[in-house]
């Protein structure tokens, strides 16, 4: 089992950069998927970015992001991160960070994702 813990949220205006961070504990982190999400209100969980597990790291974004969000992970300190650049309002909303075990392709779609955290709000002012 894992345990996740978002940091790094905040008010920033647009243009601007934000990184998030994921603080995760449990056994065998390395071997998870991870991935952020985001919600904004009345709006559906969006996937936007996925790593995949310590085989070779590979990444996945959502149109939404692509070119201005960043993910990593350090599997020693057991962390993931989301470098957010150019920041839009339109990507206000709480993120979340999640894990997923290694079953079939990777996937944004929020039923994929096991474990999350309690979620860091992010608003972007214009």
């Amino acid at each position: 089992q894992v345990q996740l813990m978002e940091s790094g949220g905040g008010s920033v205006q647009a243009g601007g950069s934000l990184t998030l961070s994921c603080a995760a504990t449990g056994y065998h982190y390395s071997t998870y998927r991870m991935g952020w999400f985001r919600q904004a209100p009345g709006k559906e969980r969006e996937g936007i970015a996925l790593i995949t597990s310590n085989v070779g790291t590979a990444t996945h974004y959502a149109d939404s992001v692509q070119g201005r969000f960043t993910i990593s992970r350090d599997n020693v300190k057991k962390t993931v991160s989301l470098q957010m650049n150019n920041l839009k309002p339109e990507d206000s909303g709480v993120y979340y960070c999640a894990a997923a075990e290694v079953v079939g392709a990777p996937s944004l779609a929020p039923a994929a994702f096991l474990y999350w955290g309690q979620g860091t709000q992010v608003t972007v002012s214009s």
